[in-house]
C-alpha cells in the first residue's frame, strides 16, 4: 500500500477527520441498517433456481387461479384410544372459528377422519399475500392457541406448509441481534485473552460495528432501489462475516503496529509504516474474499447467487473501515491502549523466541517428512466425507429439535396415507389437459388426480403423492412423472409443487458445486499469482487449502453424526463451506507468505519461512480463533443447515491456522526453498545459510532499524 495513503490515515490532524467522517456516516446509516429486515425477500422465489421447471410452474399457477402465496395449514387431532363424541364436537367448533379468519382463502377441507378412528384433520387454506414471511408466524400462533383448548387427552397440532413456514420464520426471528451479540461476545473474550488489555479490544469491536452498520445500510439501499436480493440467510451470514473478517484484519494491523512501535518513537510514523507494510496483505486478503464471493453470482440458486453481492459488499466496506478508521483510532489513543504490556521504543520483539519460533525450529531439520506426514493425516481425515450425504435435508432434519409442525407431520403420517397440503401441480395446455391428467394418474407413486382446471389456453392438474413429499421416493415419482409427460399431450407440461421444488433445488445446487467451486479456485489462484509474483507458491497454497477443506468436511461429517445425529445436509453445503474456507482460509496463507516474501529479499527463502512463521504465528492463530468462534455461533440457531455450516467453517479455519499454515506451508517452503517463487526473480536468488539446528530465529526486520525520529 502506498506510503502516502498510509501517512494520511495516521496524520496528526487528518486522523480526527477520519474519525468524524466514519462516526457521522455510521450515525446516518443506522436507521437504514435497521430497516434491512423489511427489504428481505423470504418468499419461495427468492430461494429457488430461477429457470427451473418447478419455478416456472409456480409462476404460472397465479394465472390459473392457484395463488402461490396460498399456504395450507393442516390441523391434526389425535386420540390414540379413539376419538370421542366430545372430540368431534370440539373439532366442529374449531371449524366454525377458523371460518372467520381474515386470512382464510377458500373453503376449509374436513374434518377428514383417519381409517383407524384415532385421528382427524382439517386443511385450512391461508393467504397472507406478500407479507407471508412476516405475517405467517403470528397467524399460525393464533390458530395454535385457538385449537389447543379441546377435551383433555386430545392432541392437536398445526402443521402442513403454513405450520412449517411459521416455525421457520420464528427460527429466524431476532436472528440478526442474536448473532451480533453472540459474535461480539466471543470476539471480546478472545481479544481480552490475546492482548491481556482491558481497553484495546474496544477499538476493533467499535470498527467492526461501524463496518456492519454501514454495509447493512448500503445493502438496504441496493435492495430497495437496485433489486439486490437479500434473505434471512444471507443477512445472518453477513453479520458473522463482517464481525469475524473485520476482527481478523484488525488483528493483523494491530500486530504490525505493535511491532513498529518498538522501532519508532513517534506512533504516527509507526502506524504509517504498519499500514504501508501490512496494508497490501490485508487488501489482498479482503480482495480475495470479495472476488470469491462475487463468483457466487453465476449460481443458479437465487439464494446462493444473492449471497455473493451481499457478502462482497460487507467485506469491501469492512476493508475500508479497518484500513482508515482503526489506524486513526489507534494513533489517537496512543501507546497506553496496550496497557499493561505497552510496546516501548527499543524493547525486545517477543515473537523471535515465542511459541511459533520454536515450532519452526522443530520443523526445520525434517521439513519433507513433516509435510508428508501432515498431508497424509489430512487425507485420512478427508475420508470422513464418505459419511456425508449432501442430497438434501428432509423437513424434519432441517430443524434442530422438534417444533410443532414436525410433531404434527409425524402424527399425520401415522394416520393418513399422504401428508396433506403438499400436492403436485402440473401446468399444461388446455388441449392436452385430459391426456396429461390420465398420464399423471397412471404414474407410479401418484395416489390420486383431480379434475383439470382450465383457464384460457392453459390448465392445472393437481395430484397427490403416495409418499411423503420430502422423501426420496417422492422425488423419484416426480422424475418418473416428468419423463412420462414428455411423451403425453401436444404442449409443454411443467411439474411443480413442493416435491418438484425440492428436487430442482438439489439439482441446481449440485450444478453450482461443479461450476462455482472451480471458478473460485481459478480466481484465488490468479490473485495469489499476482500478489506473490510466482506460480509454484500459489498452486501449492491452493492445494493446501483444498486439502484442509476436504479434512474439514470429513471431520465435520463425524461430528454431525456424534452431536446432532444428522449426516445428511443440503446440496449447497459443500459450496458454502468451500467459499468460506477458501476465500477466508487463504487469508492466513496470504498473511504468512507475503511476510515470508518480504523477508526473503534479505535473508533467503528458508530463513524467511522461519521468520515469517515466528512473526505472524501469534496474530494468525488469534485471527483464526476469532473467525472460528464467530462462525461457531451459527450453531446456536435451531436450523440444521446453519449449524452444520458453522461447525464446518469453524473447524476448517482452525485446521488452516494451526495445522496447514503453521506446519504444512512452512514445511513445504523450507523443503522447496527459493523455487517457491518460480518464475519470479526471488527464485533465482540463492538461499542464505539458514538457521542452524538449535539456533536462534532472527528478529523480524519490520521496517528496518529502530528510528529515532
Amino acid at each position: 500500500m502506498g506510503r502516502s495513503f498510509a501517512s494520511r490515515v495516521s496524520h496528526p490532524r487528518l486522523k480526527w477527520v477520519v474519525l468524524v467522517f466514519w462516526v457521522v456516516l455510521a450515525t446516518a446509516a443506522a436507521p437504514l441498517a435497521g430497516a434491512l429486515t423489511d427489504e428481505q425477500e423470504n418468499d419461495v422465489a427468492a430461494w429457488l433456481p430461477s429457470d427451473a421447471e418447478s419455478t416456472r410452474a409456480l409462476q404460472l399457477q397465479t394465472e390459473l387461479g392457484s395463488d402461490p402465496d396460498l399456504l395450507p395449514a393442516v390441523i391434526v387431532y389425535e386420540r390414540t384410544a379413539g376419538l370421542t363424541a366430545a372430540d368431534t364436537a370440539a373439532v366442529q367448533e374449531d371449524v366454525s372459528a377458523l371460518g372467520q379468519l381474515d386470512a382464510l382463502d377458500g373453503t376449509i377441507v374436513g374434518p377428514v377422519p383417519a381409517e383407524d378412528g384415532q385421528a382427524v384433520q382439517l386443511i385450512v387454506p391461508l393467504n397472507v399475500g406478500s407479507d407471508g414471511w412476516e405475517a405467517i408466524a403470528p397467524l399460525v400462533d393464533g390458530i395454535r392457541a385457538e385449537v389447543s383448548d379441546g377435551p383433555t387427552g386430545l392432541g392437536t397440532w398445526v402443521t402442513g406448509p403454513a405450520g412449517s413456514a411459521a416455525d421457520s420464520a420464528e427460527a429466524f426471528e431476532g436472528i440478526d441481534g442474536t448473532l451480533l451479540f453472540a459474535a461480539l461476545g466471543v470476539v471480546v473474550l478472545i481479544l481480552l485473552v490475546t492482548y491481556r488489555s482491558p481497553v484495546l479490544w474496544v477499538l476493533p469491536i467499535f470498527s467492526a460495528v461501524i463496518a456492519l452498520s454501514c454495509s447493512q445500510a448500503l445493502i438496504y439501499l441496493l435492495a430497495r432501489y437496485a433489486d439486490l436480493t437479500v434473505n434471512a440467510q444471507s443477512a445472518s451470514i453477513l453479520t458473522v462475516l463482517v464481525v469475524g473478517a473485520g476482527t481478523d484484519y484488525a488483528l493483523l494491523l494491530i500486530a504490525r503496529y505493535r511491532e513498529e512501535l518498538r522501532l519508532h518513537t513517534d506512533r504516527h510514523e509507526a502506524m504509517t509504516e504498519a499500514v504501508h507494510r501490512a496494508g497490501p496483505a490485508v487488501l489482498a486478503s479482503g480482495g480475495t474474499v470479495v472476488l470469491g464471493m462475487l463468483c457466487l453470482v453465476v449460481a443458479e440458486m437465487n439464494s446462493t447467487a444473492g449471497l455473493g453481492p451481499v457478502a462482497a459488499i460487507g467485506v469491501a466496506v469492512t476493508l475500508a473501515v479497518l484500513m482508515t478508521l482503526l489506524p486513526a483510532l489507534l494513533v489517537i489513543c496512543g501507546r497506553w491502549v496496550f496497557w499493561p504490556v505497552r510496546p516501548t521504543f527499543g524493547s525486545a520483539e517477543p515473537t523471535a523466541t515465542g511459541l511459533w519460533a520454536h515450532v519452526g525450529a522443530t520443523i526445520r531439520p525434517r521439513p519433507r517428512a513433516t509435510w508428508l506426514v501432515t498431508s497424509a493425516l489430512l487425507l485420512v481425515a478427508s475420508l470422513g466425507v464418505l459419511l456425508l450425504s449432501p442430497n438434501g435435508l428432509t423437513q424434519a432434519e432441517g430443524f434442530r429439535g422438534t417444533p410443532e409442525s414436525i410433531e404434527g407431520d409425524a402424527v399425520a403420517s401415522r394416520h393418513f396415507p399422504a401428508v396433506a397440503g403438499n400436492s403436485v401441480y402440473v401446468i399444461t395446455t388446455a388441449d392436452s389437459a385430459t391426456e396429461v391428467a390420465e398420464a399423471t394418474a397412471t404414474t407410479e407413486g401418484i395416489a390420486q388426480v383431480g379434475e383439470p382446471q382450465v383457464v384460457g389456453d392453459r390448465a392445472l392438474v393437481e395430484a397427490a403423492l403416495t409418499d411423503r413429499f420430502d422423501s426420496e421416493p417422492a422425488s423419484d415419482t416426480i422424475e418418473r412423472l416428468r419423463t412420462t409427460l414428455d411423451d403425453a399431450g401436444d404442449g409443454e407440461a411443467l411439474v411443480g409443487g413442493n416435491t418438484a421444488l425440492n428436487l430442482d433445488v438439489q439439482d441446481a445446487a449440485q450444478r453450482d458445486n461443479l461450476v462455482v467451486i472451480p471458478l473460485i479456485m481459478f480466481v484465488v489462484l490468479l490473485v495469489l499469482a499476482v500478489l506473490l509474483r510466482a506460480l509454484v507458491a500459489p498452486v501449492l497454497l491452493i492445494a493446501t487449502v483444498v486439502l484442509s477443506y476436504g479434512a474439514a468436511l470429513g471431520l465435520s461429517a463425524v461430528i454431525f453424526d456424534w452431536t446432532i445425529g444428522v449426516t445428511a445436509t443440503d446440496s449447497s453445503f459443500p459450496l458454502f463451506v468451500f467459499v468460506f474456507l477458501v476465500a477466508l482460509g487463504i487469508d492466513y496463507n496470504i498473511f504468512l507468505m507475503t511476510r515470508v516474501r518480504e523477508e526473503a529479499a534479505d535473508h533467503g527463502t528458508r530463513r524467511a519461512a522461519l521468520i515469517g512463521l515466528a512473526a505472524t504465528g501469534g496474530v494468525i492463530t488469534s485471527a483464526g480463533l476469532v473467525l472460528a468462534a464467530t462462525f461457531s455461533v451459527l450453531g446456536t440457531l435451531p436450523l440444521t443447515f446453519l449449524t452444520q455450516l458453522g461447525i464446518a467453517v469453524a473447524l476448517g479455519v482452525l485446521l488452516d491456522t494451526i495445522v496447514v499454515r503453521s506446519v504444512l506451508v512452512t514445511a513445504l517452503t523450507l523443503d522447496i526453498g527459493r523455487h517457491m517463487w518460480w518464475p519470479g526473480a526471488l527464485a533465482r536468488r540463492p538461499d542464505g545459510p539458514g538457521v542452524p539446528v538449535g539456533g536462534t530465529i532472527p528478529v523480524p526486520t519490520g521496517s528496518g532499524t529502530p528510528s529515532q525520529t
